[in-house]
């Protein structure tokens, strides 16, 4: 099958979560078409392969990545991402610096420069400029990996995609497209956005979601549960700061309470990251518990452990998002897109159990697969 063509984008943060992206694009290059396509949707997404995608922008503001071609950036410390695929040729594409703002918490500092952020000494960038950078690439979509809790960070991009008209993918906790307010504003000019918070492919959040679907299917009451996680990459890192850890916790919670036969008191649930083990590097445990009464009234207990390697967990997605999000631009179709973002995201503007969403998605690609792509 013939592709479309290119897919042009801008990445705002180059860490562990760009890093799997990138090496994903590559790694489902030419060579492996009509291959099993382990982690995607579909190996051809309404006619976009992961080799279609191409960036031609980036931001960061780490001063070993500043400056510094994409290609190596990705691999630049602090990133501790497994290389699943090395052999990454030059872009030709150079890390600017970005615009901080609330992006680094100031607890990092006190951690080794190899697994913390060093910042960079070049000036911040202002809103214009990140504009007439997304202009001058001809980026089409904007990816958002800034560190969780990059409430003012995340906005400032949010606003520069808007002003230069390209869509917008919010990766991160920060609520953009479930903000019915900013949901308006990108309608209105008719810009694509998908979010809020990415659903890994098989990681802690969608399985406590289907367990929990399950119980309440299968009739059983779910009294308590917790999910607690571990990791060793700058994302557990930066959430050792408990104020970055709010729009977090909400967005995960809410993520597995939208699934419940009823909503659950906040003391019976617990749902967030636990701890930094630095030697974990950029693999995730995850546990989860869950107590409930089945028939006649009976207890019963489940527990669960899952090990993931936290950034390729997300990438696969990441990359179906990218695609569906460049096939509403192909067809002239703006604002929230609701079945993208309640199948991939975990705070969507609108909750839907994920066999629905499955379905809506798969909807939403057939639906404008078949469109034309305007002149």
């Amino acid at each position: 099958m013939k592709t479309k063509g290119g897919i042009r984008i801008a990445i705002v943060g180059v860490g562990n979560c760009a890093s799997a992206l990138i090496q994903g694009i590559h790694y489902y290059g030419p060579n492996r078409h009509n291959e099993e396509v382990i982690g995607l949707m579909h190996e051809s997404l309404g006619g976009y392969r992961p080799s279609d995608i191409e960036v031609v922008a980036a931001f960061d503001i780490d001063a070993r990545k500043v400056g510094t071609d994409v290609s190596r950036a990705i691999f630049s410390a602090p990133n501790c991402v497994v290389k699943f695929e090395p052999n990454i040729p030059d872009s030709g594409v150079t890390v600017r610096m970005g615009a901080v703002l609330d992006g680094v918490s100031e607890h990092m500092a006190n951690y080794d420069e190899k697994r913390s952020f060093v910042r960079a000494d070049a000036p911040e960038p202002s809103r214009e400029d990140v504009v007439a950078e997304l202009r001058r690439s001809g980026a089409e979509i904007l990816v958002n990996y800034l560190p969780v809790g990059s409430e003012k960070a995340t906005r400032f991009y949010a606003e520069c995609a808007l002003e230069a008209g390209v869509g917008f993918i919010n990766n991160i906790p920060v609520f953009i497209a479930s903000d019915p307010e900013y949901a308006a504003r990108f309608a209105e000019r008719n810009v694509p956005i998908i979010g809020d918070d990415i659903k890994s492919q098989l990681g802690a959040t969608i399985v406590h979601r289907v367990l929990t679907d399950l119980f309440a299917k299968r009739g059983v009451k779910l009294l308590h549960t917790y999910q607690l996680n571990t990791g060793g990459n700058t994302d557990f890192l930066n959430m050792k700061n408990q104020e970055r850890l709010a729009s977090k916790k909400t967005s995960k919670t809410e993520a597995v309470q939208a699934v419940a036969k009823a909503r659950m008191e906040n003391e019976d649930i617990h749902v967030g990251p636990s701890d930094y083990v630095p030697w974990q590097n950029d693999n995730k445990v995850c546990f989860i518990r869950m107590e409930g009464h089945a028939f006649g009234n009976v207890p019963m207990e489940l527990e669960l452990r899952l090990s993931v390697q936290d950034s390729p967990n997300s990438a696969g997605v990441a990359i179906d998002m990218i695609r569906c999000c460049k096939l509403a631009l192909d067809s002239g179709v703006g604002g929230v897109l609701a079945a993208p973002s309640a199948y991939f995201c975990k705070h969507p503007l609108v909750q839907y159990t994920d066999d629905e969403a499955y379905k809506m998605v798969e909807e939403f690609i057939t639906t404008h697969s078949t469109e034309a792509v305007p002149a």
